[in-house]
């Protein structure tokens, strides 16, 4: 597909919060605790606190989505979200839109 893609997923503690906080079905639930087992988690440390609080100052966003771009731009790796316009715009942080990526081939 994307060689970002097809590695292994690197998450950060705040994404896992976003993702597993959801009320759904038993199925659904599954699916993302597998997500999540298989993913590296990305803890909050120092620089990525550091460079929170420069985004935040830098600009208006809420907190979670500054520290998922902090997270992402300290262990420099690419943000995938369909969500580009809250993140577009800070310095260095590489994102990735997964809609817009071509379709696999068969």
């Amino acid at each position: 597909m994307h060689s970002i893609i097809d590695d292994i997923p690197k998450i950060s503690v705040i994404t896992k919060i976003e993702v597993l906080r959801f009320n759904t079905t038993p199925e659904s639930y599954r699916i993302l605790q597998d997500f999540v087992s298989e993913s590296i988690i990305l803890d909050l440390n120092g620089i990525v606190v550091d460079n929170t609080i420069s985004i935040c100052k830098s600009r208006k966003i809420k907190l979670p989505d500054a520290i998922i771009a902090a997270t992402a731009f300290v262990n420099d790796i690419t943000l995938i979200t369909r969500n580009i316009s809250d993140f577009k715009g800070i310095n260095g942080l590489k994102l990735l839109n997964p809609w817009d990526l071509p379709a696999k081939q068969a």
